[in-house]
C-alpha cells in the first residue's frame, strides 16, 4: 500500500445505499424460481395442476423472503435457507385455498384470479392444501443439504406448531367463532397473532435456526417478528375498507360483509394506522443491536405499512 493511499487526505468510500427495491425483485425472482421447481411429477396430473395453480399465482412472496434475510442476517446463506423458504411459502399458500372455501372465507378472486376451489372444485383444492402443507415439510426434512440436521429438526418442529392447532388452525377457528359476535381487542389480537402472525414469525426465526442463531438474537428477532406479524394484519383490515377489489387482487370489504371485527371496527382508521406504525417501530427497535446488517428485515418492516394492497 502507498503512502498516498494511507495519508490522511485519504477519503474512505462510502457504504452503498442499500436499494431496497431491487433487492425485493431480485428475491422475488429467485424464491419464484426455487418455487417452480419444488414440484415434482404429482399423480395424478389435476392434483400436480392444483397445486401449481396457487403455489405460482404470483404475491409478494414476503415470506419466504423473511426466511433468506434472517438466515443471511444469523451468517447463513440464501441456498442454505432456500428449502424452508419455499416450505412457508407452500404453507402460506395451503392457508389461502382453504381460507377460500365456501365452509370458510367462501372467497372467489385471489391474487387476481379465481380461487383454486372455483377453477378446480372443492375436493381438489382441499387436496392440493394438503398435498402442499405435507411437502413443505420433506422440503426442510430431505431438501435442505447441507444444514446440521439438528436445526432442521428445529425448524420442523417451529413449523408444527405454526401450521397446527397452536398456530394457523387455532387462529381460524376462533376467527370463525367470533364472525357476528362483539370482540374485544384482546381476542382480535390472539387471531391475527395465530392466524396471520404466527407463520410470518415462523419465516423469520426459521430462517435464523437454519444459520445457527445465537440466543439473542432468537430473542430479538422473535419481538420484530410479532411486531411485523401484528403491523401487517392491521394493514390488510384498513385496506381492506380502502382499496379495491382490483388494487388488491382479491374481494375487497369481505370482512365488512362477514360482520368480522378488524382493528379500523375496533378503533378507527387513523388510530389503526397509528397501532401499525408503532408495532413496525417496535420490531425495528429490537434489532437496533444488528442495524447494520438488518438493512433487508428493517426495509421489510417498513414496507408492511407502506403497501397499497
Amino acid at each position: 500500500m502507498t503512502a498516498a493511499a494511507t495519508s490522511s487526505n485519504h477519503v474512505p468510500s462510502q457504504p452503498d445505499v442499500f436499494d431496497f427495491k431491487a433487492y425485493l425483485q431480485r428475491s422475488k425472482e429467485t424464491v419464484e424460481a426455487a418455487l417452480d421447481g419444488s414440484l415434482g411429477p404429482e399423480r395424478p396430473e389435476s392434483l400436480r395442476e392444483a397445486m401449481r395453480y396457487s403455489l405460482l399465482a404470483g404475491g409478494k412472496r414476503l415470506r419466504p423472503i423473511l426466511c433468506l434475510a434472517a438466515c443471511e442476517l444469523a451468517g447463513g446463506t440464501v441456498s442454505q435457507a432456500m428449502p424452508t423458504a419455499v416450505a412457508l411459502e407452500m404453507i402460506h399458500t395451503m392457508s389461502l385455498i382453504h381460507d377460500d372455501l365456501p365452509a370458510m372465507d367462501d372467497d372467489d378472486l385471489r391474487r387476481g384470479r379465481p380461487t383454486n376451489h372455483k377453477v378446480y372444485g372443492e375436493a381438489v383444492a382441499i387436496l392440493a392444501g394438503d398435498a402442499l402443507l405435507t411437502r413443505a415439510f420433506e422440503m426442510v426434512a430431505l431438501r435442505s443439504p447441507g444444514v446440521p440436521p439438528e436445526r432442521l429438526l428445529q425448524v420442523v418442529g417451529e413449523l408444527s406448531l405454526v401450521a397446527g392447532a397452536p398456530g394457523l388452525v387455532g387462529g381460524q377457528v376462533v376467527d370463525l367463532e367470533s364472525e357476528g359476535k362483539e370482540v374485544s381487542l384482546e381476542t382480535l389480537e390472539y387471531i391475527h397473532l395465530h392466524k396471520t402472525g404466527a407463520l410470518l414469525s415462523a419465516c423469520v426465526i426459521t430462517g435464523a435456526m437454519i444459520a445457527g442463531a445465537d440466543e439473542a438474537l432468537i430473542k430479538a428477532l422473535r419481538v420484530y417478528a410479532r411486531g411485523i406479524g401484528l403491523a401487517f394484519q392491521i394493514i390488510d383490515d384498513i385496506l381492506d375498507i380502502t382499496a379495491s377489489s382490483e388494487v388488491l387482487g382479491k374481494t375487497a370489504g369481505k370482512d365488512l360483509i362477514a360482520d368480522k371485527t378488524t382493528y379500523p371496527k375496533l378503533l378507527g382508521l387513523e388510530e389503526s394506522r397509528q397501532r401499525a406504525d408503532a408495532l413496525v417501530q417496535e420490531a425495528k427497535d429490537a434489532l437496533s443491536p444488528w442495524a447494520d446488517r438488518a438493512m433487508p428485515l428493517l426495509a421489510l418492516a417498513d414496507f408492511i405499512t407502506s403497501r397499497d394492497r
